[in-house]
């Protein structure tokens, strides 16, 4: 983990994946004192609420921690500029390839900027454009996801992306697996789902049992029903609110067809419908209706644990598991 510990400023390489509604100043900072990486999740965050979660987490952690912007948020430069002003050490672009304009501002900045690479042609295009580093995430991650599992992305970009550190992301909820990455070549990972139901997530107790009570099959990604409106999947435990989206992508899919609005303000619609559905479960507990975005990690969740024991177990396992092999290979 050298590398990736060297890069993020922390005891250990282990980055937070930046959950809305969930990766806000308590479970950020938790992360971070306990020796890993917590990440602001930005979402639909305004640049004034931006500048208030970055002040508050700074305020109960003293470590390092970074921030999480969509590329299509519609003040991305202003919210970057907040970055900027707050000093905010790494900031991670997500949910698309950045714009020269956003990588040239975290860059004026200072900042380290990790970007989101799907494949491995788009992560030599990052690297060109000057990305400090790479996450690569697999399909089985929950939220957005792509379609390619975590091992092929691994086996394809790993071998091939040396200039900067490449983080592995997508499934990972245990110490052996971190370990598997490392051997790769990976020079830390990302985990979402295995801190939702941390004592310090803010995560409302319904959605953390619903997390609990969850096999690795239950979290499932949602189906694009119309090709002219190319949705983003995203994983999730299956309920009504599963079926919702459905209904929500036929009624903007006639909105296209009326031309009431136009392709990103269609898009726009869609975040903002995970937005509020999301919300709606982690915030108000509402398991049925709202958005209970998980990966199929989610089947070695088994308790609500402090942040310290989940980093503690996962490098205790990962540590075991390269000594094991060690002692085999001698």
């Amino acid at each position: 983990m050298a590398r990736g510990c060297a890069f993020l400023g922390t005891r250990y390489a282990i980055m937070a994946g930046a959950m809305t509604w969930v990766s806000e100043r308590n479970l950020v900072s938790a992360i971070s004192n306990a020796g890993g990486f917590g990440m602001i999740a930005c979402g639909a965050m305004d640049p004034a609420r931006l500048r208030e979660e970055i002040v508050a987490t700074r305020a109960l952690t003293s470590k390092p921690f970074g921030v999480n912007l969509i590329t299509m948020h519609p003040a991305l430069l202003e919210l970057i500029q907040v970055c900027a002003e707050e000093k905010v050490g790494h900031i991670a672009l997500a949910g698309g390839i950045p714009s020269g304009p956003a990588i040239e501002a975290v860059k004026a900045a200072g900042a380290k900027l990790i970007c989101f690479a799907p494949a491995l042609a788009f992560a030599k295009k990052l690297v060109r454009s000057g990305v400090d580093a790479l996450v690569i995430e697999g399909t089985e991650a929950g939220g957005h996801i792509g379609p390619v599992s975590t091992t092929v992305l691994a086996q394809e970009i790993l071998p091939n992306i040396t200039d900067v550190p490449v983080f592995v992301a997508g499934g990972i909820g245990h110490g052996e697996a971190i370990a598997a990455f490392l051997e790769m070549g990976a020079a830390g990972v990302q985990l979402g789902t295995r801190f939702v139901c941390a004592t310090e997530s803010v995560a409302h107790p319904k959605f953390k049992q619903a997390f609990i009570r969850a096999a690795a099959r239950d979290a499932v990604a949602s189906v694009q029903i119309d090709p002219r409106l190319p949705v983003i999947p995203v994983r999730a435990l299956k309920n009504a609110g599963t079926e919702a989206f459905t209904a929500k992508q036929r009624e903007v899919a006639g909105l296209l067809d009326t031309g009431a609005v136009d392709m990103d303000a269609a898009q726009l619609q869609i975040e903002h419908y995970w937005a509020g559905a999301l919300r709606r479960a982690v915030v108000d507990g509402d398991i049925e209706n709202g958005s209970l975005m998980a990966g199929q990690s989610v089947g070695m969740v088994k308790r609500e644990e402090p942040v310290q024991a989940i980093i503690d177990e996962l490098v205790s396992e990962a540590a075991a598991a390269l000594a094991r092999r060690g002692a085999q290979a001698a």
